[in-house]
């Protein structure tokens, strides 16, 4: 069973979910698939993995500045208490900016399909760093 719905799911996003974007470090293409399916499964820590896990994390979004890693998960954490809030993650990288080997912008757009409320979507804008040979989102911009 688990099998079939997984099918089904990874039928249904990737019509959506474009990670590929030219030049985008695989790395950071696997960072973000493993971030959508902690999402997916409802693991906001998982999904937090793919942030720098410091104090100086940023997180701007539609009701303020966020600094921090702890405070960014406790962001999401009140933002989507529920599965049914959280709905299912896509996302659509369409531009990589190198900022030299270990640093970049991502441009893209996420959707949020909700069987019980509402779509939600948007942009986001990340800045990644390769930090301790691991890549990692700094700034996250995301309207």
């Amino acid at each position: 069973m688990l099998l079939a719905t997984t099918a089904i799911w990874l039928l249904g996003s990737t019509a959506w979910s474009q990670l590929g974007a030219p030049g985008l470090p695989s790395d950071i293409e696997g960072v973000m698939r493993r971030q959508m399916a902690a999402w997916n499964e409802g693991d906001l820590e998982g999904f937090m993995e793919g942030y720098w896990k410091s104090d100086s994390l940023v997180f701007v979004g539609s009701s303020g500045v966020t600094h921090g890693h702890k405070a960014t998960l406790a962001r999401y954490q009140k933002s989507y208490p529920t599965m049914s809030l959280m709905g299912t993650l896509a996302f659509d990288n369409r531009q990589w900016t190198a900022l030299g080997p270990d640093a970049g912008w991502l441009l893209g757009g996420w959707h949020l399909s909700k069987k019980d409320h509402d779509d939600a979507q948007g942009m986001y804008t990340l800045l990644w760093r390769r930090i301790e040979g691991q890549w990692v989102i700094v700034a996250d911009h995301s309207s």
